[in-house]
């Protein structure tokens, strides 16, 4: 627990520690959910190279029907943005109706053909 005072009264009131919150929540399976997300994310930026992100929210609702004593209901959400792998790409061009072709419509297609297998060796 920590302490707050507070600026217009001068009281001293206890906080809970946010972590402490999170470690308890659901008897301790935020915690682990959180966790988990964490290191998949962990995982993700060493393979990629590339940053990502993750954002916990808290989300508090008021009293059902507005009673001032009735329980506070609370809830984590969590949202990971890990980056992924750089998608391969192919080359393509555009024919004269604008459609992708893998060949170029402008090169001149030759014919090819198999040469005949032998099994006969010339001296030279």
């Amino acid at each position: 627990m920590t302490e707050h005072v507070d600026t217009k009264s001068g009281e001293i009131t206890e906080k809970a520690p946010v972590a402490a919150f999170l470690a308890s929540h659901l008897n301790g399976r935020t915690e682990e959910e959180l966790s988990t997300e964490f290191h998949t994310l962990l995982d993700a930026v060493r393979a990629h190279g590339k940053k990502g992100s993750m954002t916990i929210t808290i989300v508090v609702e008021p009293p059902a029907n507005g009673v001032e004593s009735a329980p506070l209901p609370i809830g984590v959400e969590s949202a990971v943005k890990a980056p992924k792998p750089t998608p391969v790409k192919s080359l393509y061009f555009l024919d004269d109706d604008g459609l992708p072709v893998r060949e170029d419509p402008r090169q001149l297609a030759m014919d090819f053909r198999s040469a005949p297998a032998t099994q006969t060796f010339k001296d030279a």
